[in-house]
């Protein structure tokens, strides 16, 4: 058992909130008790993953994708509602981190990811320093890469081939994070990994020669929660669990 207050100090020691500009709150979104036993972690508080961690016994949640954005509605009706409703019904503490646990080099979705691909980041890059780059080891081509990127996550990436180059750099940033492609190229990549694609890469693909893959949104942010949730779990010992649920995007 741990004070709620001791977690939320201890992620705010690791993840520094105050550092990033972001699109929501980072920190204690929702207050439960003030007893933590059980964290379960999670990519997103939707309705879905706060019933199972209900039925898991958690008494605190941490995830990447909070409940509150910015140029959101503010009220309380519908999905928000119900989602509120459920964890003040169980006195459920939410706690929720976005730029912050990508970012974060341990424990972090970067990190994470990296460290399943084989990947170390040996530099950073684009807004925040959110991107992160290194040597491409033995991931020397693109059909290497692709197959490495789809044994981890468990998903296919769509791949956008580039001119087919020897891959010597290969930079990532989980997530929504197509926008960062071009700051990848100049930093030296000759590759680029992240969630989600949109309609301007494939033209910069093929006019620059350097790869993209998108991989998946919440397929390459699994990671981040559930290794901090272990670490928090160990550090002051209490129950953890990753509930993962599926999502195509």
């Amino acid at each position: 058992m741990a004070e709620r207050d001791a977690i939320e100090a201890a992620l705010a020691e690791l993840l520094r909130p105050e550092a990033f500009k972001d699109y929501g709150p980072n920190g204690l979104q929702v207050e439960g008790r003030r007893e933590v036993r059980r964290i379960a972690s999670g990519v997103t508080a939707s309705l879905a993953f706060i019933d199972a961690a209900i039925d898991a016994g958690a008494d605190t949640l941490l995830v990447h994708h909070g409940l509150f954005w910015r140029g959101q509605d503010g009220r309380l009706v519908g999905w928000l509602k119900a989602r509120v409703a459920r964890l003040l019904a169980h006195e459920i503490n939410l706690f929720a981190y976005h730029l912050p646990l990508d970012a974060q080099p341990e424990f972090g979705n970067n990190a994470q990811l990296g460290l399943r691909l084989g990947l170390r980041a040996d530099a950073r890059f684009g807004e925040q320093d959110l991107g992160f780059i290194g040597a491409a080891a033995g991931l020397a081509d693109l059909a290497t890469l692709a197959a490495r990127v789809h044994e981890a996550l468990a998903r296919a990436p769509l791949v956008l081939p580039g001119d087919g180059r020897a891959l010597r750099r290969i930079a990532w940033c989980s997530g929504g994070a197509q926008g960062y492609f071009e700051a990848a190229i100049a930093a030296g990549a000759d590759a680029f990994l992240t969630g989600e694609v949109s309609e301007p890469q494939a033209h910069l693909a093929r006019e620059t020669g350097v790869a993209f893959l998108a991989c998946g949104h919440h397929a390459s942010e699994r990671y981040g929660a559930a290794a901090l949730g272990a670490h928090l779990a160990a550090r002051f010992g209490l129950e953890h669990g990753f509930i993962d649920l599926d999502n195509p995007a």
